[in-house]
């Protein structure tokens, strides 16, 4: 089983998003990516926020990260064509 990713404070925070780590140039810059996406693939804002409080569900989440396939939670999620990748998904894409 590989080591959780500690980040730049050395400590492990399962179930944590960016905001909660204090990384807040990474949240900022995650903010621009997703106010930058057009509109037609960005998620909208309330599905944005449920599918980030079903990431903070998940043991796969540490440090931002999901364990799973090694992204930022909040970049997989603001695109509408993106789904969880657990089995069964968390959540699923957006039409």
């Amino acid at each position: 089983m590989a080591e959780p990713n500690t980040g730049t404070a050395g400590r492990v925070c399962r179930r944590c998003l960016l905001e909660e780590l204090g990384q807040g140039d990474y949240l900022e810059s995650v903010r621009r990516y997703r106010a930058r996406l057009p509109e037609k693939e960005r998620t909208p804002d309330d599905v944005y926020e449920s599918r980030l409080a079903s990431c903070r569900e998940c043991g796969e989440l540490v440090n931002a990260t999901c364990n799973l396939c090694g992204c930022y939670v909040e970049i997989r999620a603001a695109r509408r064509s993106s789904a969880c990748p657990a089995t069964p998904p968390r959540w699923s894409s957006v039409r």
